[in-house]
């Protein structure tokens, strides 16, 4: 494929480019969704190499004395350390919702104390009154008193288990009272955890519209053409990182056939391709990176955790040389994006804001790890 050229003539030249890159983007997508073993979930020994993007046009004019690629390079920084925080705040949000699930069963379980205890006072109160109507005689004397054997006999048999059971409930009564203030101070230290955690979503959610808005800031100064043009060097970049990571025989052996499970997550993730990435999204208009991987395996019928980074510390590990199709592929040294892996060398993933849920190479990017969710 012959590389696009500047074209004299303003306007048409443009439009030319415009159109080869267009048709270059649909060429690219149709290679993949039609790359064999993507419907059935089968990856195969001998993946091709993506078609290499079209050679650069002529460089365009630098805005704020910066090239495009150093502002693609910006611009995808930034939405790296949106992708951090992200990762943070769905923990956050996470572990907020497991904490607020903890308060509302630690006080049903006060309440059920509190129930508890109000029977035992019931039946202690119970047994005050009975003395009372005896003229507050203790039992043991009115036993002594009896001129009767058998009515001796029979008073202390039930003496004693009546000396037992007044024991048993107070040491009931005591057990409840101890329970109750354990469930107090475990109630206080979730409620403390809780409010940590909406502090760190908070901080988090700041982090993440800050970044957003510092690229989108970034990428509105562009021109119309400048921004088609960035997204064509994304393209390349991913691309040159793809052949590069094919180049090593990463994907020689690895021959891996999905499980049913895995083939339903691998269906139900393409099924969102197109759709737009939103960050602390998990469907079913939108989704972040570990959303999407989470909602997919969910509709499998495997819970996962929620984000990339717990998907790595909880998951099974396998090597990349067994790597099947709905495994997922860890990404990047702090782990904060994760895609999965549909077969031969591609995999789907939300990448990032502005972006929409597609297909791309598996080595993309920088490979962290590869975890299996039906290990």
């Amino acid at each position: 494929m012959r590389g696009l050229a500047r074209v004299p003539g303003g306007t048409m030249g443009a439009a030319r480019r415009r159109r080869g890159a267009s048709s270059l983007v649909l060429l690219c997508t149709m290679a993949i969704l039609t790359a064999p073993g993507l419907a059935t979930g089968v990856a195969y020994a001998a993946p091709v190499a993506p078609a290499a993007p079209a050679a650069p046009a002529a460089p365009l004019p630098e805005p704020g004395g910066k090239s495009l690629e150093q502002v693609r390079k910006e611009i995808e920084e930034l939405y790296r350390q949106a992708g951090a925080a992200t990762d943070a705040y769905n923990l956050a949000e996470a572990e907020t919702k497991a904490q607020s699930d903890k308060i509302v069963e630690v006080a049903r379980l006060v309440v059920a104390g509190k129930e508890r205890i109000t029977a035992l006072k019931n039946r202690a109160g119970a047994a005050a009154r009975a003395q009372y109507r005896t003229g507050g005689m203790p039992p043991g004397a009115q036993l002594a008193l009896s001129d009767d054997p058998n009515h001796y006999l029979d008073g202390a048999g039930r003496l004693r288990e009546g000396e037992k059971a007044t024991s048993g409930m107070l040491s009931e009564l005591d057990r409840t009272q101890a329970d109750l203030q354990r469930y107090a101070e475990e109630a206080s230290e979730r409620w403390a955890i809780l409010e940590a955690n909406r502090v760190k979503s908070e901080d988090a959610k700041k982090q993440i519209e800050e970044k957003i808005k510092a690229a989108e800031e970034l990428e509105s100064k562009l021109e119309a053409e400048e921004k088609a043009r960035l997204i064509q060097l994304e393209q390349e970049a991913q691309y040159k990182a793809q052949t590069a990571w094919l180049s090593t025989g990463a994907m020689k052996d690895v021959k891996g056939t999905a499980t049913d499970a895995g083939k339903r997550a691998v269906q139900f993730a393409t099924a969102q391709i197109g759709k737009p990435y939103k960050w602390g999204a998990v469907g079913p208009s939108s989704f972040d990176c570990s959303g999407l991987t989470s909602q997919a395996w969910l509709a499998a019928g495997r819970g996962i955790p929620r984000t990339s980074q717990e998907q790595l510390r909880l998951l099974p590990k396998v090597a990349l040389k067994d790597m099947r199709p709905g495994d997922l592929i860890i990404y990047f040294d702090d782990a904060t994006h994760v895609g999965m892996y549909v077969g031969d060398g591609a995999m789907v993933h939300a990448p990032r804001p502005g972006r929409n849920i597609t297909l791309a190479g598996a080595g993309s990017m920088p490979i962290k790890a590869v975890v299996r969710p039906d290990a």
